[in-house]
């Protein structure tokens, strides 16, 4: 406990995508495991109000928090990190704080004054920044400042560290500058000139970093630290390099070999400890010495970014390493999947998982993929748009609706098997107002997720305009899927399964968002195990 909340922030250089949220994540773990209360938030600097209306391709996934907050992928690094539950106060974006602004200036707040990025949205940052600090939850603050520095849309930010910096005084804010030492080798060697320049930019904003954080392929030899610190106005011990590793939960120990957590406290004035990492260590551990090994197909249309689906390829990794098994995730196109090659593609696969998404680009191919699953007895994951899916290959393969179909493909389908909700008819502007952040969701005694989640009553985060459509419950039903979660408030259908089928469910909700290294989410444990015992039958099949 501090008597004041202390401020880190985390700044990039020389190139985008060096991994400050992991870094940001390991530090806050390692600052966690002394007993600090700590939170991570990330300032965007594009104008969009929220990642919600962001295309995959250009963002990766959109992550959706408890309180229906759409947000940037790192926040969903964050909560895997530190088991804690972010909210609409860890991600700001330039959008929202010009719309803040100038909603304030229209209601006549700034008194007649010119209304300037210095002091008026500089201002508005601070505040936000602080938002966290001022609830008296947290010990320290990290904010991770996205983009890099030298970027005109960053600037704004850089200005409101380098002012709140000031603002709160010695000990009580520092700043991280995350950079990149290249080897370069044509000639042989690492090039310290890039994370020179880098400070320099930064330093022309008003800014010194206090530690310097050094991407690098390569050990950074000690005279090479010596020259960094000397040039770049740093402490040698605050020259901490940040090798690749083989994943990204092997970060915190490196971090921690590195001792960032010793050089970041000592400069905050607080006590340093030896950071109890017991049941961090013992999930690594699990993760790099499996038992045995899955390989699940990701059915997506988002496939060629990785990001697309990060939370749950992460989500697979902690259900892999709770079930001691390494997890092979196959990527499958579903716009390249039809009835002629869906055995080649899906035949050797242990478990199937059909990946959200929106729009009737690669639709066939995802019912194809449940088509296969549910007449070849494979474990299947249906979640948001997979689980749709499934809901409209049942309708037409079983209940012999030809032409069943969501409106969102199809308007004008005689069965809209998934409907556009009611609440969503009428909304025209689209962005932050689908059905988003926690719902309940009521299970039903005996079925596979009420075993699988050990309660009835659960909550989960939702992200979707459409849902199953009531009016064909009955029928469905009769045929054989059965509705076994329904949100108790609205009635609407959130769980569908087969109970003939070995291991068929699909979700409304994510669940994705909600797994961490401490708690790994149980429908992901569960369908790892099913794909499991999957996988060791065929084998005994195979054999026999």
């Amino acid at each position: 406990m501090t008597s004041n909340t202390k401020y880190i922030f985390v700044t990039g250089g020389v190139t985008s995508s060096l991994g400050k949220g992991i870094i940001a994540a390991s530090l806050a773990k390692l600052l966690q495991a002394q007993g600090y209360r700590t939170t991570i938030q990330k300032l965007d600097p594009y104008i969009n109000v929220d990642p919600g209306t962001l295309n995959p391709y250009e963002h990766g996934e959109c992550y959706v928090t408890d309180d229906g907050a759409e947000t940037d992928l790192d926040l969903g690094h964050y909560e895997r990190f530190l088991n804690v539950p972010t909210s609409q106060a860890n991600n700001v974006t330039t959008g929202r704080i010009y719309q803040s602004v100038i909603e304030k200036e229209r209601r006549g707040e700034f008194l007649g004054k010119t209304v300037q990025v210095i002091p008026h949205i500089t201002d508005e940052i601070k505040n936000r920044v602080q938002i966290l600090g001022n609830s008296g939850d947290y010990d320290i603050v990290i904010t991770e400042i996205g983009g890099t520095v030298g970027d005109i849309e960053s600037l704004p930010y850089i200005e409101a560290v380098r002012q709140l910096k000031w603002d709160l005084g010695e000990h009580n804010a520092i700043v991280i500058h995350l950079t990149l030492v290249p080897f370069l080798s044509a000639a042989g060697e690492l090039k310290t000139k890039p994370t020179q320049h880098s400070v320099k930019t930064l330093m022309e904003s008003g800014v010194m970093a206090d530690i310097l954080v050094c991407r690098t392929e390569h050990e950074l030899p000690e005279e090479l630290r010596r020259k960094l610190a000397l040039f770049c106005n740093v402490r040698e011990e605050a020259v901490i390099q940040s090798i690749d590793a083989s994943t990204i939960y092997d970060v915190p120990n490196l971090m921690l070999e590195q001792g960032l957590d010793k050089v970041v406290l000592k400069k905050l004035g607080l006590k340093s400890a030896t950071p109890d990492l017991t049941q961090w260590n013992a999930f690594l551990s699990r993760h790099k010495n499996p038992k045995g090994e899955v390989t699940i197909g990701l059915i997506g249309k988002y496939v060629e970014l990785q990001d697309s689906y990060k939370s749950i390829l992460e989500a697979f990794i902690h259900a892999g390493a709770a079930n001691e098994v390494k997890v092979n995730v196959e990527s499958v196109h579903s716009e390249y999947l039809n009835q002629d090659n869906i055995k080649f593609k899906l035949s050797h696969l242990d478990g199937i998982l059909v990946a959200p998404g929106f729009g009737e680009r690669g639709i066939e191919g995802k019912i194809d993929a449940v088509k296969y699953v549910r007449e070849h007895n494979i474990p299947f994951l249906g979640i948001c748009l997979g689980m749709q899916m499934a809901v409209i290959e049942y309708s037409r393969n079983v209940l012999g609706l030809a032409d069943a179909n969501s409106t969102e493909m199809d308007e004008a389908t005689s069965n809209p098997v998934i409907d556009l909700m009611e609440e969503q008819k009428s909304v025209t502007h689209k962005g932050g107002t689908m059905r988003l952040g926690s719902w309940d969701c009521q299970l039903q005694k005996g079925s596979i997720t009420a075993k699988v989640y050990g309660k009835e009553l659960v909550k989960e985060r939702h992200r979707h305009r459409y849902e199953f459509n009531n009016d064909y419950r009955e029928q469905i039903e009769v045929a054989g899927m059965k509705a076994t979660g329904i949100n108790p408030e609205t009635g609407l259908v959130e769980i569908v399964e087969i109970p003939t089928h070995p291991w068929f469910v699909g979700v409304q909700y994510h669940p994705e968002y909600k797994s961490t290294v401490a708690n790994p989410h149980p429908l992901f444990v569960a369908f790892v195990k099913a794909a499991l015992k999957y996988s060791k039958s065929k084998n005994n099949v195979s054999m026999a």
